[in-house]
């Protein structure tokens, strides 16, 4: 069986930096299978290398406005917009699926609102801090076609995880 892990596309696929589509009504069917196996490459990214809570539909290549979230059970947010975003920000050494062995120093706003659509089309809105609010920016990014590696706070804001020493 193949590596469902080579399902996400790794960093220098141009894919990576197409802005997603606005998913429509007619298309939750195929979103949610799509979001349903994201939410399995979570569990098995996590297995391999110890991180990972979230994705977003183009890292899979689905050009579609979707984060699946797999921290307390898995979300999906469809169409999410974040708003909010606090003055307040935080400086964190960010990881990602499409480089799983690079670390990115990022700036990050601490708190933020995310509004979405729920899998059953439902309008839902979640006040987020910390470690949640650094997650949903990372994974939102994605759906603008922005990588970790464009937000790097300077040129020594990279490092590889096996030598990281914090």
């Amino acid at each position: 069986m193949a590596d469902k892990l080579n399902h996400i596309l790794k960093l220098g696929d141009p894919r990576l930096h197409e802005r997603s589509e606005d998913l429509h009504r007619d298309d939750l069917t195929e979103a949610l299978e799509k979001a349903r196996f994201m939410g399995e490459l979570i569990v098995e990214f996590r297995k391999r290398y110890g991180a990972g809570r979230a994705m977003a539909a183009p890292q899979i290549g689905y050009m579609k406005r979707i984060i699946v979230i797999n921290t307390e059970g898995v979300r999906v947010m469809i169409n999410p917009v974040l708003e909010k975003k606090s003055q307040e920000t935080m400086e964190l050494w960010d990881d990602c699926m499409s480089f799983p062995t690079l670390l990115v120093k990022v700036k990050r706003h601490r708190r933020c609102r995310i509004r979405y659509l729920d899998e059953n089309w439902n309008e839902q809105s979640q006040d987020l801090e910390n470690d949640l609010s650094e997650l949903l920016q990372h994974e939102y990014d994605h759906l603008d076609g922005i990588l970790a590696t464009q937000r790097a706070i300077d040129n020594r804001s990279f490092a590889l995880q096996e030598s990281f020493r914090p």
